[in-house]
């Protein structure tokens, strides 16, 4: 489906849901749905869902890492493994 044919309104969706879901699966797209012209729901494949969530977790995690540079509260590789080697003898002694 394009772009231009992946915005239905909300009665399309009722009389060809099974067809549309079959065809949203099949090519894992995205439907936006139309109520009274306007946008009010997406629908996609669960595929495409799981993978739009780990996007975001992703850059979620790159924007703390950010963050985290800017406030300066980071430190060399090398004693960032120094410390977890130390953390995990500390814990195995216990």
């Amino acid at each position: 489906m394009k772009p231009s044919e992946s915005i239905k309104p909300i009665s399309y969706l009722k009389a060809h849901a099974a067809e549309l879901f079959k065809e949203i699966t099949e090519h894992q797209m995205t439907l936006i749905v139309t109520q009274r012209g306007e946008a009010k729901v997406v629908v996609q494949d669960v595929r495409t869902y799981e993978r739009t969530q780990e996007s975001l977790a992703l850059l979620k995690m790159l924007a703390k890492s950010s963050q985290s540079i800017r406030a300066g509260k980071f430190k060399p590789a090398g004693e960032a493994f120094d410390d977890l080697r130390e953390r995990i003898k500390t814990h195995r002694q216990v």
